[in-house]
């Protein structure tokens, strides 16, 4: 299969018939082989229904129903398992990516060799004071800590190879944070396109300014994750052992001086406080190493979701 188009949604009942048949063009106009994967997270308008005609209508629609609303990495991650095509393309169900940008995103996985191509919003339709400023700033830092050159981190228009998605795993919030998971899991062709950002037509944007504040905290999560995953002792441990050796040369010097001289008196010494608080520091970060050791060992699937129902998925 050529294509895997994931559409991740809430609420999108008006623009779903209107964004399946342009997909639905491109397709036949191309003559590529594909899926179109709805991921519908916890609407409570039509779209689960809007998504059962479609597929009455084409069999190439297939459509996941989560229970409740868990967000656009769960929708993404719960996709990326089942999803067929060699090329997996992701965009928003709200008619704001264009289809009509999907066989060069193909081409560059296909042809140039990328294992993930990021689509680019130069031009906006968003709100400049809500979006758009704090988008670049967010996207500037981001670019800075991960070392990734580009534009646009949280444009939900992607491609990725089929083996990008088989490898990683999108929890939380970090569907942001794709393009920087997919370079500590080892894929570091990673490219960019200009892709044309469209007004809204329908419905109302589903993202608020929390999300820019979840966003830092999430960088910062993937960052400490993606570097100290697999050996958070080497995190912990040094920073233990920094506190444990300054509170034990500080020690050292308090006896040899109670020894040397006989009046000099430690306890009512700050140097002593000190040095008993970051032994204890020391000792601490040790511990939170080790189980952190442990648990990164033996730590279970933290994606789990209650699917409500599947169609064109066994």
């Amino acid at each position: 299969m050529d294509l895997s188009i994931v559409i991740p949604l809430l609420n999108e009942e008006e623009s779903l018939p209107e964004l399946t048949e342009w997909i639905e063009r491109v397709m036949r106009d191309n003559n590529f082989s594909y899926e179109i994967l709805f991921v519908d997270d916890g609407s409570t308008d039509d779209s689960w229904e809007v998504i059962q005609k479609l597929r009455a209508q084409n069999s190439n629609i297939k459509g996941i129903k989560f229970q409740r609303n868990y967000g656009k990495s769960a929708a993404l991650n719960e996709a990326f398992r089942v999803a067929e095509g060699d090329v997996v393309i992701t965009m928003d169900a709200d008619l704001q990516d264009s289809p009509d940008e999907i066989p060069e995103l193909r081409r560059m996985i296909v042809e140039d060799g990328y294992d993930l191509v990021s689509g680019w919003k130069k031009k906006r339709y968003d709100n400049t004071l809500t979006k758009n400023i704090p988008s670049k700033f967010f996207n500037a830092v981001t670019r800075r800590v991960s070392k990734i050159k580009l534009h646009d981190f949280n444009c939900g228009l992607k491609a990725y190879k089929k083996k990008v998605v088989k490898s990683i795993e999108v929890y939380g919030e970090m569907h942001r944070y794709i393009p920087v998971i997919a370079k500590w899991a080892g894929f570091r062709r990673i490219g960019e396109k200009v892709v044309e950002h469209r007004k809204r037509k329908y419905g109302v944007t589903k993202f608020g300014w929390d999300r820019f504040v979840n966003g830092f905290l999430d960088l910062m999560s993937i960052t400490f994750v993606g570097k100290f995953s697999k050996r958070p002792m080497h995190f912990f441990g040094l920073i233990g052992l920094v506190f444990f050796l300054v509170g034990f040369i500080t020690s050292l010097i308090l006896i040899i001086s109670k020894i040397s001289f006989a009046d000099y008196t430690v306890t009512n010494r700050p140097a002593f406080y000190i040095a008993l608080t970051s032994i204890i520091i020391g000792v601490q970060l040790f511990l939170a190493g080790f189980l952190s050791e442990l648990i990164s060992r033996n730590a279970p699937g933290r994606n789990s979701y209650l699917i409500e129902e599947k169609i064109g998925l066994y």
